[in-house]
Parts: structure tokens; sequence; C-alpha cells
């Protein structure tokens, strides 16, 4: 079964049916507004607006992970389509340990590989059900699956020949039937005739289960790693043995990846190890031992978190931090006038200047140029933040918290926000307890108010950018949705409407619509995630499939509170505007998911069927129309398509009900616009027996 084609919301009560006799006379459209629907809440939220712009910014790098921003775009589970799966297995060199997995995996149909991140698992894992399984269909599942329900055939449904694979298991506690709970997936695999491979980086609490094999992994030869990417782009005999020559120590397989990558474009290979491994360690630990004034630490500290900022709003921030950290150097905390004096003296911008892991980086702003602090070389970042984790006590980061708390509190800009939120990405790498016990757990409540609310939902979109750390994030979100707080929910319903949502979709359906009877908040955040999955390419039919299936059980099972609740999320959707162009996110999903059509259809259906919502519908039906003129040049043939599903997901009674009150609307309306109408309702008719 696919990870992302269930047709059934979770957790769906069954609901009535609500009567559909047809006995009133057909709604119309507000006679004293035709062109103006019901007021709709903006969706795509200026928060996951920002995140994706600086994404696409020139230069933009945040030193998170390796690799592209592209993963902030594309699903993390789902098919492998060919190319992805080309792509990881033509250059995939074998560990040791990899015939051990493999024959584990003959053997038993499941295998776990057990490791840190950044030794290549993710591609071994795929590697392994190739040769073990007998298609070439993958299946990507989702970390947040616990084993029973990988065990539950009503939750995971195994297809023969298929390979599976699970990267990044979340942590479950242990317990006495471990055991046996893997037994029970081994048999679910087997008796599907499928192959599972799980990655983890949790080792194994106690004994390892005997049913299924957990292995310990290992990196591959690097150097063999980057030879045979090189050779596979026909780069020079002498450009690959320099390549190799240079590799530093202290890779991961995704950075020696990256770094071929690079190469094979034309770099220069000993300039590209500068910036991976103990190349870009090495500048940054010799700085820390050389011994650093007070002043120095803020001066690294302030910018591992606030980033690009110009010297004034720079100076100002350290100045901040200083105070908060001065207690924790003996020369200062013992007298109030000597550290008083040091903060007002101090020349902040020659000592910058001074600093050799700082740099400033010109920036157009059209017309204008002005200097940004950064780091001298972008993966400088994380290891200062790692030297910082190792080196300052606990007093030091509590000052850096109370620091960050007082300056996102007081509402900086999306902007300074950002780049906090990266600089807290980067440190749950060495430090993540520190992360999630000090800003994103107390932030995500509320105790730094709103910008504290959306900074913590930036920590997770950030995090997305991580292979290795996509998971931890998912796994971050689904505990703020079940906490018993509502603002907790509230940035979880935020998180799950952005890159997080767009990694794990399913997920995040599941998280939403969970939510959708306990917050608002979430039925504007599946509308956001639609508008957010269409813009990056990716599949609508993870929100509209389960909504679907919800309208279905109105007819059937769904009552009171369940079923206002499916009535309510279904009108935000279709209501729902984009905040960048203003149109309905409905209109702009029939041009851009034609594959969908069928699908908003039957949601369409759903709202025009249910009498108390008729009117609005109605309304903002003809808005959508009217807005496809905006968002294509060939409005005609989706209007057509539209219309042929819309008819046929509709009765004989309600085909006849939005024919007669549309075309009283588009009597009323421009030429154009009534030109569009006809043609969709001529579709509508066409469905006719």
């Amino acid at each position: 079964m696919d990870e992302e084609q269930s047709e059934r919301g979770p957790g769906e009560a069954a609901g009535a049916d609500e009567p559909q006799d047809g006995r009133s006379a057909p709604e119309q459209p507000d006679a004293a507004a035709p062109d103006t629907p019901a007021a709709a809440p903006v969706q795509h939220n200026r928060v996951n607006q920002y995140f994706y712009g600086a994404l696409d910014a020139p230069g933009a790098h945040f030193g998170i992970g390796v690799g592209d921003f592209a993963n902030a775009r594309r699903r993390a589970v789902g098919r492998l389509d060919a190319g992805e799966a080309d792509a990881l297995l033509a250059p995939y060199v074998e560990p040791r340990c990899f015939e051990e997995a493999a024959r584990a995996l003959g053997q038993e149909g499941v295998v776990v590989l057990v490791g840190p991140p950044g030794i290549g698992k993710r591609s071994a894992a795929v590697a392994l059900v190739a040769k073990a399984a007998e298609g070439t269909e993958y299946v990507v599942l989702s970390p947040g699956r616990s084993l029973e329900d990988l065990a539950d055939g009503r939750r995971m449904a195994f297809e023969k020949g298929i390979g599976y694979v699970l990267i990044d298991r979340m942590h479950e506690a242990a317990s006495g039937t471990a055991d046996f709970d893997w037994r029970r997936v081994r048999d679910a695999v087997r008796d599907a005739d499928a192959h599972l491979v799980i990655t983890t980086v949790h080792p194994v609490e106690g004994d390892a289960p005997g049913s299924v094999r957990h292995v310990p992994w290992q990196l591959p030869d690097l150097a063999a790693v980057l030879r045979v990417r090189l050779l596979r782009a026909r780069c020079a005999a002498d450009t690959v043995e320099r390549a190799v020559a240079g590799l530093p120590g202290g890779c991961g397989v995704a950075e020696v990846a990256e770094a071929a990558g690079r190469i094979a474009r034309g770099a220069d290979p000993d300039e590209v190890w500068q910036e991976y491994g103990s190349g870009a360690a090495e500048p940054v630990r010799e700085w820390f031992a050389a011994g650093r004034e007070p002043r120095e630490w803020a001066e690294v500290t302030a910018l591992s978190f606030v980033t690009g900022a110009g010297y004034r709003d720079f100076e100002t921030c350290q100045e901040r931090l200083e105070e908060w950290v001065a207690p924790t150097f003996p020369v200062l905390a013992n007298d109030e006038e000597t550290a008083a004096a040091h903060r007002r003296d101090a020349d902040r911008r020659l000592s910058l200047g001074r600093n050799t892991l700082v740099a400033v980086e010109e920036r157009k702003d059209g017309a204008l140029t002005r200097g940004a602090l950064v780091f001298a070389h972008p993966q400088y970042r994380p290891w200062v933040l790692r030297e910082l984790w190792a080196k300052r006590s606990t007093a030091y980061w509590n000052g850096v918290r109370d620091w960050l708390t007082e300056l996102v509190g007081a509402q900086p800009g999306l902007g300074v926000q950002l780049s906090v939120a990266s600089g807290l990405a980067l440190l749950t790498r060495p430090a993540f307890d520190e992360v999630a016990e000090n800003y994103l757990h107390p932030w995500a409540g509320g105790v730094a108010g709103p910008a504290g609310q959306s900074t913590a939902t930036l920590v997770l979109q950030c995090m997305c950018l991580d292979e290795g750390l996509a998971a931890t994030a998912l796994a971050v979100g689904r505990d703020w949705a079940r906490s018993p707080e509502p603002a907790l929910r509230s940035t979880a319903a935020a998180a799950f409407s952005g890159a997080l949502g767009v990694r794990f979709p399913t997920d995040a359906v599941n998280v939403l619509l969970r939510l959708t009877g306990r917050s608002e908040e979430a039925m504007l955040a599946l509308a956001g995630l639609v508008a957010l999955l269409l813009e990056c390419g990716e599949d609508t039919g993870a929100v509209l499939r389960p909504l679907a299936y919800r309208l279905r059980a109105l007819r059937t099972t769904l009552t009171g509170h369940h079923k206002e609740t499916a009535l309510d999320t279904l009108q935000t959707l279709l209501g729902a505007r984009d905040s960048t162009t203003g149109r309905l996110v409905g209109a702009s999903l029939l041009v851009g998911a034609p594959g969908q059509s069928d699908r908003v259809a039957e949601l369409w259906a759903g709202a025009l069927e249910n009498r108390p919502r008729r009117g609005w519908a109605l309304r903002v039906l003809h808005a959508t129309l009217r807005d496809l003129t905006a968002v294509t040049t060939e409005p005609d043939p989706v209007a057509e398509r539209f219309g042929r599903s819309l008819g046929a997901a509709l009765t004989p009674r309600e085909r006849q009900h939005l024919v007669t009150a549309l075309r009283m609307s588009a009597a009323r309306s421009a030429p154009a616009a009534a030109a569009l109408t006809d043609i969709f309702l001529t579709a509508v008719l066409s469905t006719e027996d």
C-alpha cells in the first residue's frame, strides 16, 4: 500500500446521512453582491512565504545539512520514482556490513540498520530492497509508524514484490513485548512476500530482538564513493586523483556526494574541501584553542543566531547578549562597574574586523548595497555551535536562552526569526535536548508570544532541510499536536501547514484532521497545506483524499459535532485564498493539479448538497470560475473538465439547482466570465443520462 494513497480519514467514526429531498427552490447567489463571495481567510501564511522566499534568495545558505534546498519542497515518503531510485543506486558503494544485512533481509524479509546520521543508511536501505525484491517498486514509509502500525494489516497493507524502507524510525520506549512486536512485523512482511528495511539512530536497549536482525551500520569507503561519482561524471583522471587525495576526515556520505557534484561541475577540489569535514572544522577549532576574551565569545555566539544583520543591529544584539552572559565570566561577574565599563568602552566594530571567523558580505537591495555580518564560510556556523556547546557552561547557555527569548519576544521581524531558527536547528545536532526543552517547547507554548510560536515552527522547517533532522522535526510536531495545551496544538497546526507538511504529507493530514474538532486553526492549516503542496508540485491528493472520505461518511455515519467539523473544514478549504495572489486556492488547484479534478468536484458536490451552506457554496463556486481567467490563459478546457467532474458527482436534481442558480448569476457578470460559466454548465449537463 502506497504511503500516500490512503482513502480513509484516520480514526474516522461513521456518520449520519443528511437528507437531500430537493423539495425547496434552488439557492441563488446573493443578488445584492453577485461578484463578491463570502469572506475567506488567507491560508498561505506569511511565515511559509518568507521561509520559501529565503530559500530562493540569491546566495542563500543556512549552513544546515547538505544537499540543496529542494528538500523542503519534496516529500520524504511515498513511492520512489525510477529517477529517484536510480540516483541512489547507480553510484552506490557497499560497505563491509552490506552482505550481512542482505542475507538477513533475504532470510527474514525484514532487517534494521542501526547507526549515527551521515553514514549512508538511507541509500543502503534502497540498495538492499533493490537486491532482495523481485520488482523495481520501492515505497518509503513514514518514520512515525510504530511497530503496531506495521504489524496491523488494517493500518499497513504490504504488497507482494514491493520493497519498503522506513528511514529514521522514531524511538519507542522499551517494553517486555519488543521481540513479540518485531515478530509480528516480520510475519506481516513475510506473508505479503514483501521486503522491509528500517533504519534508526537509536541503539537497541537491552537484548537485541531475536526475530529481526539489527545490523550495526558502517561508513562505506568514502574515497571509493568519491571516485565512483567523479568517474560517472567523466571527470579527468588528474581531477579525480586530486579530489581523492584531498578528501578530509570527518565527512559523511551526503557531504562527499555533494562535494563530488560540485567538483564534477568544475569547482577546484582544494577549495571545495575547505568547506567539508575537518576542512571546515579545523579553522574553527584553532580559533577557539587560542583563548578568547568575553567579547569574542559573545561575537561568535551572537553571529550563530543573528547572521546577515547590519553592523548597528548586530552590535545592539551583541551588547544585549553580553549583559546576559556577563555573570559567567569571572572578570566581569565580580565587578559590575568593570563589566559596565567593558561593555561601554568596547569598540565592537574593530573587534569584529579582527575576528577571522567573521566576514562582511555586500548584499544588493535594489539600487543600494548594504553590509551584512556573516561567517567567513557558511560551514563555520555549525562547527562554531558545536565548540560553544562543548566549551561553555550551563550558566552561559542559560544567558543565551534568556537573550534569545527576549529577542524573539520583541517581535524582531521574520528575517531575524529565521536566522535564530536556523541557528537552533543547527544546535539540535550536538544538543537536541537543550533546544527542545529551552526553546522549542516553551516558545511553541507561547512563552515568547506569537513571534516565539512562529519561530518554533521555523526551527522545524529548517530541520526539514536536512535529511537527518526531518524525522526528528516530525516527532516534535506530533508531540505538540498531542498536547492538552491549546497553544502547543496551535503551533503544531502551523508547523504542519509548512515544510513539515510537504515532507510528511500523510502525517500532516492525519494530525490536522484530528485537530480540526478542537481548533479552527487546523482547518486553516489544511487549506494552507494544499496551497503549499500545489506550489511545490507535490500530491495535493494527500489532503483531498481523506477529506473526500470524510464527506462520504456524512452520508452514512458522521453526526453532530463530527459532521459539522467535516463541513466546516470543507468550507474553509474551498473558500481559501492564496495571500500572494488573492486568488482562490481552488482555482489554482483546478489548473495546477488537473488529475485531482474529480476529487475537487466531489468536495464541491458535498458543499452544494448541504442545504444550509448551499448559498455560500454557489457564491464561492462562481468566484472560483472567475478566478480561472486570472490563473491560466486557457481557462475554457479547465472549466469544461471541472464541469464534467462536478456533473458526475451531483445528483440530477442538484445539477438542475446548480445550473439554474449559476445562470442567473452569470447574467449579471462580465461577458468573459459569463461565457466561461456557460462552458462550465454545458459540461455539467453533458453528464446527464
